[in-house]
């Protein structure tokens, strides 16, 4: 499971794995909730198919997998990613509003 360093984060990965509603509604309930267990999620997708999205959001370097037992947490890198890209996820979850999944 890679999960890149800030650095390896790239604005093209970020900004293709916002363009999917169901990413952006993954997002938003993570920035409302700080951490989740990803069974957690209220997302109207398969579980093959949220797996899908949740990698590409890791990747991208959006979201952080913490492991606990037998659940998976998932959390936003709000705090390095505000320093990477200034105000770029105040923009998109303040646009956010009637997106879901």
């Amino acid at each position: 499971m890679h999960e890149p360093t800030i650095d390896e984060v790239r604005l093209a990965g970020v900004m293709h794995a916002l363009s999917d509603p169901t990413r952006l509604a993954v997002v938003g309930q993570l920035a409302r909730s700080g951490e989740l267990p990803c069974g957690e999620l209220d997302v109207s997708v398969a579980k093959s198919t949220l797996s899908q999205h949740l990698r590409v959001l890791r990747e991208a370097g959006l979201t952080r997998t913490r492991p606990d037992r037998n659940q998976r947490w998932l959390s936003l890198r709000r705090d390095e990613l505000d320093r990477l890209f200034p105000g770029l996820l105040d923009a998109v979850l303040g646009a956010l509003t009637g997106v879901r999944a």
